[in-house]
Parts: structure tokens; sequence; C-alpha cells
């Protein structure tokens, strides 16, 4: 089932920031933090799992369960990109369905033809917005629970320009998308003319080095937005991280500059090893002499 927080906290316009998540450590991290929501970062997600580009190389079958698993793992609300729904009509109500059942709190369905592309990176290319309207259309229609929410991404903006974004974004809306998600405005004053062109609860994508400005939570409500994700924030902080300790060891011959850092036994604590230890205790069976 749908977690109903995350559509409670839209109707009270309470302003949502959600990290990104890409594999069950960041995303273990992420629920003990108490944010309202977390996404599921295609990006991530197919490059923590795969090792590639975000190009449309990554299948349903790869994503949901990626994606399932983080959303199972964790009590906070997920939303989770699914690209184009993989396909026509048929393969989004499949998507939606699979979505929701795999225990995600919402989907991003984005209007890019097959196969798609990362959203800061060139060359996006769309199908008509009618097309688009009718993917939403089965997508609202499929889910079973209306905690579910659906998310309708247009990445116009960078190819039709952004007039042509806000009404795909308002047609979006009109069809039954819960949340709309213009990618990539290129401005404060195109993020400012979105929030007043579009009335449904707007998106923002904070991408680091991205095409669009960072801006404060504040300041991305104030202009007309519900929510903001930040998908690579984890992502990039990991490789940081990684590129430093394993740069130290290579250059140092050891492993004492990282020192407790994190530390081992809170990333036991966090993979719930007490837990395992508790049950063992319990259940533990006394040795057994052995006759030689």
């Amino acid at each position: 089932m749908a977690n109903p927080s995350l559509r409670k906290a839209l109707a009270e316009k309470r302003f949502i920031l959600a990290p990104g998540v890409f594999d069950m450590i960041s995303a273990k991290v992420a629920d003990g933090m108490g944010f309202d929501c977390i996404y599921g970062t295609g990006f991530g997600a197919v490059a923590s799992a795969l090792g590639v580009a975000d190009a449309g190389i990554a299948t349903y079958a790869d994503m949901v369960a990626r994606m399932g698993t983080m959303a199972r793992g964790c009590k906070t609300p997920l939303v989770a990109d699914a690209d184009t729904g993989y396909g026509g009509l048929l393969n989004v109500r499949h998507t939606t369905l699979g979505y929701e059942a795999a225990g995600m709190t919402g989907i991003q369905l984005e209007d890019q033809e097959m196969p798609k592309k990362c959203g800061h990176t060139p060359g996006r290319r769309v199908i008509p917005a009618e097309e688009m309207v009718l993917k939403i259309k089965v997508a609202a229609e499929a889910r079973r629970d209306p905690n579910f929410l659906i998310v309708a991404r247009t990445d116009s903006r960078t190819t039709l320009g952004l007039e042509e974004a806000i009404r795909r974004g308002r047609m979006y809306g009109d069809a039954g998308a819960d949340i709309v998600f213009i990618e990539s405005p290129e401005s404060e004053d195109e993020m400012r003319a979105i929030g007043k062109a579009i009335s449904k609860p707007l998106l923002a994508n904070m991408v680091e080095g991205g095409r669009t400005p960072i801006l404060p939570a504040a300041r991305l409500q104030e202009i007309g937005y519900a929510m903001a994700i930040y998908p690579a924030i984890g992502f990039l902080a990991a490789a940081a991280a990684l590129e430093r300790a394993y740069a130290h060891l290579k250059n140092a011959g050891d492993s004492l500059a990282i020192g407790e850092s994190y530390g081992f036994k809170k990333m036991t604590e966090l993979m719930g090893f007490p837990e395992v230890w508790d049950f063992e205790a319990k259940w533990a069976q006394p040795e057994k002499d052995t006759v030689a």
C-alpha cells in the first residue's frame, strides 16, 4: 500500500524535500533522517546497479526490482523514477501496477521518446503531448490506491521552449497527474513563470551542476513549488568519499586516515546486526560434546 503521509503533506502545503537514494545504504541512511519523502533516482540506480549511463538501457524489470527493494526496506514514502513507462500504454499500465505493488508511494513518468536520456544532458526528444496525456490517464486509472501519486515530467523545455513546457505541464495536470515536473528550466525567472502558470503541485529538480539554478527550499516554496528532489546529492557525495578513501589507500598503503569517519559499528547498526545478534542469543543451541 502507498504511504498516505505524502499526499497528506501535499494537502497541508508542507514543502517536501526528497533526497535521492540509489541503493540500500543510501536509502537506509535517508530513511532515518526524518524526511517526508525519498526519491528513487534513475541515474543513481542505473549507475550503482549496472555501471552504465542513464540512457534507456535499464529495463522495467531492472528498475522495479531495485526501486522495490528500497521502498520495502524503508518507512519513508519513496517516489521512484519510471522513465517513459518502458513502452506504450499497456507498458505504462503494467509499470504503474508493478511499482505500486512493489511498495512505492509514487511513480514518475516522462514524455521523452525511447530510449530516454538523463534530464540534464543534451539530445532529449519528446513525444507529442497528446500521447503523454494518454499515458497519464492510463496510469491514473491503473493505480489501485488513491494515495499512490503520479508525477508527470516534461522534458520539452530544452528543445521546444518554456511556453511549450508550461502548456504540457497544464495538460498533464488536467489528465490526472498529482504532481507536475517541468524538467530543466534555466533560470529563476523561468521557475517563477512556471509557478505562476500551473496550479497543480510542482516539483523542482535540484541537480548539482545541472541546467537549473539550485535555490533554497524557502525560495522554491515562495515562487510556487511544492516539492524538490535532489537526485544526485547521494551518489555524488558517495563517489567523492570513495575517491578520497581509495586514493589514500593507494598512496599511503593504509586506511588510517579514514578512521571512524562513519564507523563500522554505526554501519552494523544501520544494517540491523544488533537484531540478528539478539535473535542468535535467544535461539542459541548448546554446543554438543564431540566424541573423539
